[in-house]
């Protein structure tokens, strides 16, 4: 089992950036697959990217929904339990709730089964 905080939230400008953590608690981190999510006011929560498990390869399989691609990074740090996502060239229609979530030994993207939530970090961009 695993619990996650997410941090790094707040309001900035169109074109800012942005970097969000999500600092997991718990064993074997780096066996699970970790995804970004967002939900925006009145719509469906979105996948927005998502990072593999570390298996012998150091690098993890990322995964990314076309809206956000070439503008946000997903990473992790094992050794601190933390993944990550940098956000560049911020657009108004990036404002939304960010939720952290957790698949153990899950595949990368949205349709991996995400057993477990962050609270989620609330990201406003103005226009």
């Amino acid at each position: 089992q695993v619990q996650l905080v997410e941090s790094g939230g707040g309001l900035v400008q169109a074109g800012d950036s942005l970097r969000l953590s999500c600092a997991a608690s718990g064993r074997a981190f780096s066996r699970y697959t970790m995804g970004w999510f967002r939900q925006a006011p009145g719509k469906e929560r979105e996948f927005v990217a998502g990072i593999g498990w570390s298996g012998i390869s150091t690098n993890s399989a990322t995964y990314y929904a076309d809206s956000v691609k070439g503008r946000f990074t997903i990473s992790r740090d094992n050794a601190k339990n933390t993944v990550y996502l940098q956000m560049n060239s911020l657009k108004h229609e990036d404002t939304a709730v960010y939720y952290c979530a957790a698949d153990y030994f899950g595949v990368v993207g949205p349709n991996a089964a995400y057993d477990y939530w962050g609270q989620g970090t609330q990201v406003t961009v103005s226009s």
